[in-house]
């Protein structure tokens, strides 16, 4: 099975609140064995078009000054669908990091991935490890990977710890048959604002739907219909409804 480990940092925690990518890196892993080499591995630090607050550079070092001359995401988009095609996506918190990746791709006019496989590592964790600590750090000590070198957060860097956690989390180096953790489509994980939009109106006009008529008094209907004749009158019968007894 052909795997790719994938990780971004970002300017904020919401890309529907304007939050861009920073930083994506992404690895290959292929029968179990992390491959290298610039074949094997998508790297790239990205212009976000925006500022980055100074309280997320003090997490993962990246700055305006840092990418001020990178590309912007859509400049390396297509690059980054050609290195992923045909591959199971492992991404840890996978509803952060595909947000972003496809909110961008949307943004960019690009093709989306729903329907690419994902496995997330934290959520099979957390089902592994129930009422444990399970981001990467506590992850990386629990199956003994060295992450001395890890100060900050760094896509790249996280994406190689990634690897080996999955790894560890499924029966180590050696080929197991049945110790993968099952994949779901990306569409899973995350929904376009478009649908999520079409998703909380519907919602909300349900609960109108159920609500229960308020009655009303004759005089109350008799005075409301007297002022949309005035209304109807006053505008000259430019009113945008229309009722038979305003005719």
């Amino acid at each position: 099975m052909r795997l790719i480990m994938l990780d971004t940092e970002t300017t904020g925690l919401s890309p529907l609140n304007g939050d861009r990518m920073v930083e994506i890196g992404a690895i290959e892993v292929l029968n179990r064995k992390v491959l290298s080499g610039d074949k094997h591995v998508f790297h790239h630090y990205i212009n976000p078009e925006r500022n980055i607050p100074a309280e997320v550079v003090r997490i993962h070092g990246i700055d305006n000054a840092k990418v001020k001359n990178k590309p912007t995401f859509k400049e390396i988009a297509q690059d980054f669908l050609d290195f992923i095609e045909g591959a199971t996506l492992v991404i840890h918190n996978a509803s952060f990091d595909l947000g972003f990746i496809m909110n961008e791709l949307r943004l960019n006019g690009f093709h989306n991935i729903e329907n690419t496989l994902v496995i997330d590592t934290l959520a099979f964790a957390r089902k592994k490890h129930p009422n444990q600590r399970n981001n990467l750090d506590a992850l990386c000590d629990r199956y003994n990977i060295e992450r001395g070198h890890r100060d900050l957060h760094g896509a790249l860097l996280d994406s190689e710890l990634l690897a080996e956690v999955y790894l560890g989390m499924t029966g180590g180096r050696q080929f197991s048959l049945g110790m993968d953790i099952p994949s779901l489509p990306a569409s899973s994980f995350v929904q376009l604002p478009e649908q999520s939009r079409g998703r909380d109106e519907k919602a909300e006009t349900a609960n109108i739907m159920k609500r229960n008529s308020l009655p009303i008094a004759d005089h109350e209907h008799e005075a409301h219909i007297s002022m949309m004749k005035r209304i109807h009158k006053e505008s000259d019968g430019q009113t945008i409804w229309h009722h038979p007894e305003l005719a």
